[in-house]
């Protein structure tokens, strides 16, 4: 396997570490050959600990290095995300963006309108729908299994990820939603940040969004609070129903005729646990008796959000070789529309009833 090929703009970003340890653990697959650091003191840590160059601008890093890439992932704020991507567009270079392309509505409408114009190759490193609990999840759920699927609720993740995950689950594209949306605001001990642990007890406020999106023959349900994503007492939580069963977090439950129901738990497969002596990775899903996830980066000693961002990468290799897409800009540009929508729902304390934009249309 010839390995792909990217550098990244933004490199000195929290994110970014994750695309340089998956190069560096899945060699034969992905080569960080370069990326963009504004401060060329960091940009020199950079060099050293994962051995690339880095530069202080696009063009620079292009100048040295744009006959041998692949593609550019973009990890930079979303006010200035649009910027480069347009820039890359221009000059056909395919674009692998870590956040949803532009900051509001106008942004991503103008954004659109340049793809479409320039034909340019853009995917959006949306990584939630391939972590390994969720990918089972949505692989049950798509199974026909339970049935059509008609509610969703997700407390995993913030803002256009958790949409992004209910529109997986619910199996919904582009429709319309009315949307009824609340914030509540309580005590919590702080838990854990990117920095580690805590040394003491402190109180914090935690605010929490609940939004309820209509889509007519279809619900789906969004709760969540940010000390979710590191915290120890706050845990996360998905209901997934269709006529014929349910996926209750971990367990499933479904009818295999009116008056046979089963049920099962998803099974986590790793290896290197309990002497085994295979290296320390994760296998898969088991669902009752059948795998319902493998990990494609079997070896590789990767957290789950590793994986499902490898899995990204992996499937922006496909998407240049075949054109097949994983998660278009339109697919981004709606999720965060109806995030958009939640938020403009809460601060008015009134439904708010969404409308097609023109990444509708594809």
């Amino acid at each position: 396997m010839i390995p792909t090929k990217f550098a990244l703009i933004g490199g000195s970003s929290w994110r970014a570490e994750f695309f340089y340890r998956i190069a560096q653990a899945l060699p034969e697959r992905f080569q960080s050959i370069a990326a963009t650091v504004r401060d060329e003191d960091t940009g020199k840590q950079i060099q050293t600990k994962w051995g690339f160059p880095t530069y202080r601008t696009l063009e620079e890093l292009l100048q040295n290095h744009r006959n041998e890439l692949d593609f550019v992932i973009v990890s930079v704020p979303w006010v200035v995300c649009a910027e480069y991507i347009k820039k890359l567009a221009k000059l056909n270079i395919p674009v692998l963006s870590e956040t949803p392309p532009a900051p509001d509505v106008e942004g991503l409408n103008e954004l659109w309108k340049i793809i479409l114009e320039t034909k340019a190759k853009v995917q959006v490193a949306e990584q939630y729908q391939f972590q390994p609990l969720h990918a089972a999840r949505i692989a049950v759920a798509n199974s026909g299994l339970l049935g059509n699927i008609s509610q969703a609720q997700v407390s995993v993740c913030h803002g256009y990820h958790g949409i992004s995950l209910l529109r997986k689950f619910l199996n919904i594209h582009f429709e319309d939603a009315t949307i009824t949306a609340h914030s509540f605001t309580s005590p919590v001990i702080a838990g854990p940040d990117r920095s580690g642990p805590p040394r003491s007890e402190t109180i914090t406020e935690s605010k929490q969004t609940i939004a309820v999106l209509d889509f007519g023959d279809r619900l789906g349900i969004f709760d969540f609070v940010g000390d979710q994503y590191f915290s120890y007492i706050r845990s996360n939580r998905v209901l997934i129903r269709g006529e014929r069963g349910e996926i209750n977090n971990d367990n499933v439950h479904y009818l295999q005729s009116a008056d046979t129901s089963i049920s099962y738990t998803f099974s986590r497969q790793d290896a290197g646990l309990n002497g085994n002596l295979e290296g320390y990775y994760h296998k898969g899903i088991v669902g009752g008796s059948e795998w319902v996830y493998k990990n494609p980066f079997i070896g590789a000693r990767l957290s789950d959000d590793e994986i499902a961002v490898a899995a990204c990468m992996d499937a922006m290799r496909h998407y240049l070789e075949t054109g097949e897409e994983f998660y278009s800009v339109a697919e981004a540009a709606q999720d965060h529309y109806l995030n958009m929508m939640i938020e403009q729902a809460v601060a008015s304390g009134e439904k708010v009833k969404t409308v097609p934009q023109v990444w509708s249309h594809v």
